[in-house]
């Protein structure tokens, strides 16, 4: 089977990869599209040049691959929502069972602004993230399962049954945890972006209140609430 989880930039979507990867019968992508979105938009991301050497460029080529047997009983694909950009091929995502990992605004904000400047409403996915649902529901005639990481956080193991069962698989109690640092399945990118994860073993505690943000982070947040709050209506 393959699980198609589509989030946004820092949403805990590599801790979550980490945790199907830790169940023992699940293989892993990490954001095969990366390198096929920075050739098209041409933008000056972090080790760019290193993640363009190290992933097909042709989006057609990917999700060609991505149609590709496994010898696991589970393929765990993540995807990065605007790294879909219009024109790259949509038909894989039929043979996937998709799920949505969400986080508020304002936390992907004052994340994400640690570790490049300031981006643009489109480069956070979330108005992407709502036409990838509506696609998915609109094919499948039922509305996929959403996860929000302030609940995962909250109750990892609560969180994670109920994905699982939404899911169709079986709820394995590895998920919980992993070992500590780099791993043979990240994307080259990791030494940028993973920093915090590969110091984790498993979900960190629950988050506490909101951040605060300079006027220009507060802006950008709360344009991306309506889409935020739209999928957060399905979060289970």
């Amino acid at each position: 089977m393959r699980i198609a989880m589509w989030s946004g930039p820092r949403n805990l979507s590599t801790a979550m990869m980490y945790a199907f990867a830790a169940r023992g019968d699940c293989t892993v992508s990490d954001e095969p599209f990366y390198a096929a979105y920075l050739a098209k938009t041409g933008l000056e991301h972090p080790m760019r040049a290193e993640v363009m050497a190290s992933q097909h460029q042709d989006p057609a080529q990917v999700a060609r691959d991505l149609q590709a047997e496994t010898d696991q009983p589970l393929w765990y694909q993540k995807h990065m929502t605007q790294h879909m950009l219009d024109g790259v091929p949509l038909d894989w995502m039929a043979a996937c069972r998709h799920a949505f990992l969400i986080r508020h605004p304002a936390r992907v904000v004052a994340s994400y602004l640690q570790k490049r400047e300031r981006p643009d409403l489109a480069e956070l996915g979330f108005q992407r993230q709502v036409e990838l649902f509506d696609r998915v529901a609109q094919q499948t005639g039922t509305a996929p399962p959403v996860l929000d990481s302030t609940a995962l956080r909250a109750d990892p193991e609560g969180r994670l049954r109920a994905l699982c069962a939404a899911l169709g698989i079986g709820w394995r109690p590895q998920m919980l945890h992993w070992s500590a640092g780099p791993k043979a399945y990240d994307g080259v990118w990791a030494a940028h972006w993973y920093n915090a994860v590969h110091r984790s073993t498993g979900f960190e505690v629950a988050e506490g209140p909101l951040p605060q943000l300079d006027d220009w982070g507060a802006r950008l947040a709360e344009a991306a609430l309506p889409a935020y709050r739209t999928m957060a209506a399905h979060a289970l």
